[in-house]
């Protein structure tokens, strides 16, 4: 059921940051012309592409070069030209310089003429009305500064003209792994630190910031692994020492669906930019966990990240080799070594089956019985 216009919603800037997009872009680019929003428009970038990402959307779009002054509000590399469609007068296209996914969407904040901005991601699936409810905090609070829907896993789902028509189960089991990890992640980790105004990362694939916040500190930071988190972080901090009301909300159904690696290779290398992206945004901002202003993101979401996110997979790793060399030379008892495995993995099953419970009650994406058993 799409949700239905107020009339009093804010125009939003779409950025789209691409690069070797051309066997997608065209499908991508229509699926966001249909979205279901009173005023917005879509700013791609293509960020240097060694394709026909460029000549691609030329051809498909009829684009023309727009000469147009680009603001310098935030750092990037150089644009080469912008272009304007002569089918929809909403898209935009600004070819530049190479530089990265966090360059490209500064590069798209400089573009973008309304005060929100939404980066997604080329090969994302956004519902129809995906923005129509991620602007509802800024409606409801004049404090919003920034709100992310729910990224969900669009393997083995029926996707038709760039829109999802059916949510499906893929038949890789690392897929079907990652869609009880999004559940748990989403739905039980993001909608608890809502409400104490401490959520920390809003998914890049699927945010609006508001513009000015986000130029004022200065838009999307050095290339990290998670240049989104980055931001969000930063945004907690600048507000926070500078004492300024704000909120940034997580909303738990506007959904983005996304395609997620099937092999560990590619799992392994997307995990370890993630890891290495979460340890440069944490120790960068290390002061605003010692800061007295530090409040809820500092004093709790920070060193709980840190904690269990950041440094977690190690103390995790160190405490099975400890107990189980225990238990290899009799220093640890076979009921201490089953409590405690009990203790560490019914932990991690107790949070995923209340992450597919609330999946259950709340929002039923999947709605064939099968899929929901399958995945519990």
């Amino acid at each position: 059921e799409l949700a239905p216009y107020l009339g009093v919603e804010p125009p939003v800037s779409v950025l789209m940051p691409a690069f070797n997009e051309e066997a997608t872009i065209r499908t991508s680019v229509r699926s966001m012309l249909q979205l279901q929003y009173p005023e917005f428009e879509i700013v791609v970038i293509n960020d240097g592409s060694k394709d026909r990402t460029l000549a691609v959307l030329i051809e498909e779009f009829d684009l023309v070069p727009h000469p147009e002054p680009l603001r310098q509000a935030v750092a990037h590399q150089p644009v080469q030209a912008i272009y304007r469609s002569r089918r929809y007068a909403n898209l935009r296209v600004v070819d530049k310089a190479n530089g990265g996914k966090a360059d490209a969407l500064n590069a798209g904040i400089n573009a973008a003429r309304y005060g929100l901005f939404c980066g997604v991601d080329a090969d994302s699936i956004l519902q129809r009305d995906s923005l129509l409810r991620v602007v509802q905090p800024f409606l409801e609070d004049e404090r919003t500064i920034a709100a992310g829907g729910t990224v969900r896993i669009a393997n083995g789902s029926q996707v038709r003209g760039g829109f999802l028509i059916q949510a499906g189960l893929p038949r890789n089991w690392l897929a079907r792994f990652q869609i009880v990890e999004y559940l748990r992640a989403f739905l039980f980790g993001r909608l608890g630190w809502s409400p104490l105004n401490a959520v920390l990362i809003i998914s890049g694939a699927f945010g609006p910031v508001d513009r000015e916040r986000g130029m004022a500190v200065g838009g999307y930071g050095p290339a990290t692994g998670a240049e989104d988190m980055e931001l969000v972080v930063r945004l907690h901090r600048y507000h926070r020492e500078k004492r300024i009301p704000y909120r940034i909300r997580y909303l738990p159904d506007p959904i983005c669906w996304t395609e997620c690696p099937e092999d560990l290779g590619t799992l392994g290398r997307q995990r370890s930019r993630w890891q290495r992206g979460l340890a440069e945004s944490l120790g960068r901002h290390a002061r605003l966990a010692f800061s007295l202003r530090g409040g809820t993101p500092g004093w709790l979401a920070w060193p709980f990240m840190a904690l269990f996110e950041w440094i977690g997979p190690l103390i995790e790793l160190v405490g099975y080799g400890f107990m189980l060399a225990g238990f290899a030379f009799g220093a640890v008892s076979y009921a201490a070594l089953a409590a405690f495995l009990l203790v560490a993995i019914g932990m991690g099953i107790l949070l995923s089956v209340n992450g597919l419970l609330l999946e259950t009650m709340s929002f039923r994406v999947y709605s064939r019985r099968r899929d929901m058993l399958q995945l519990f």
